[in-house]
């Protein structure tokens, strides 16, 4: 080990032994992987989250480090029904129809109300690497000076869906990789320890990479970053909501909505969202200059998506 990889390991070790939950949400990509060893010797509990009528790519990665690292894990398959049943819950919590956000935040809301049905009050995550380490693939085509000024934003606006939730619940995420210490230690680091290239291919977090490169299997070190949505098979609801929603519903919908509630509806999956959304909700339209040309909701300093329905760019 050199001298940096040395410093993330001690690092990462003291914010995961101050983590007093037994569980962790194992998805099997590189972060949560990271936890589940540095955690192994107090046999914690792991939990990965698929659903039943879609295929996602958690299910072998998360039993490959479990067996790895001998820790005992728990599958839970979700069915439509309970699918469906966790995105109305979801837009509940909090409080808007953003698709991406919502396609990935049913995945925490399933392993939290699941663990606090067990009477679990914690659960440990992998949130964070990505906006500390620059695990995000777009990162990946930008110059050096383009990712250490993206690095800036992302960290002065990230925020984790995960923390609302579990704070709607009484419960409580805990989230290693956002530890203080952690954060400015990779706020030292050159943009090389951050995204680097193997073998032609580039990647980011490199320095978790190169740091547990010899304690994890090969396919976990160097597994492609992997969206929540995909890893749980969630991200198939967009073709399941083009499917059952008629392209005359979408189209007699979207042009009532956009009358009488001045927002605009991109897609028949954010349609189902801002329905459910309606049920318990307004979009609170914004005077400020800045604000989306979608929805109106007023956009936030440094953010270039609406937090309220999810459009990208802002323009």
């Amino acid at each position: 080990m050199n001298t940096e990889t040395k410093q993330c390991m001690e690092i990462l070790e003291n914010a995961v032994r101050e983590c007093k939950s037994d569980w962790i949400a194992l998805s099997g990509g590189l972060d949560s992987s990271i936890l589940a060893h540095l955690r192994k010797d107090q046999k914690p509990q792991t939990m990965t989250i698929i659903t039943k009528d879609f295929l996602g790519t958690d299910l072998t990665f998360a039993q490959i480090i479990a067996k790895h690292v001998g820790l005992s894990l728990s599958l839970i398959q979700v069915n439509m029904e309970e699918v469906l049943d966790s995105i109305n819950e979801t837009i509940k919590i909090l409080g808007n129809f953003n698709d991406i956000e919502i396609r990935n935040s049913i995945v925490p809301y399933i392993y939290l109300t699941t663990l606090k049905n067990k009477g679990v009050n914690s659960v440990i995550t992998g949130d964070g690497a990505d906006e500390v380490f620059g695990g995000y693939n777009f990162l990946l085509k930008k110059s050096d000076n383009e990712i250490e000024d993206e690095l800036k934003r992302i960290k002065k606006i990230m925020h984790f869906p995960s923390k609302d939730i579990a704070r709607s619940l009484d419960m409580e995420v805990e989230t290693p990789f956002l530890n203080e210490d952690m954060i400015k230690f990779s706020d030292e680091l050159p943009v090389s320890k951050k995204i680097n290239s193997k073998e032609g291919k580039k990647f980011g977090k490199w320095i978790l990479r190169e740091t547990f490169e010899e304690y994890l299997p090969n396919n976990i070190t160097w597994r492609e970053k992997s969206p929540m949505q995909d890893g749980s098979g969630t991200n198939n609801l967009t073709g399941l909501f083009n499917t059952i929603i008629t392209d005359e519903i979408f189209t007699q919908k979207k042009a009532k909505i956009l009358e009488e509630d001045g927002v605009y509806i991109r897609t028949k999956e954010s349609l189902h969202y801002y329905e459910c959304f309606r049920k318990s909700n307004s979009v609170k339209k914004s005077d400020s200059d800045n604000r989306c040309p979608d929805c109106n909701y007023e956009i936030g300093v440094n953010s270039r998506f609406c937090r309220m329905c999810g459009k990208f760019p802002i323009i």
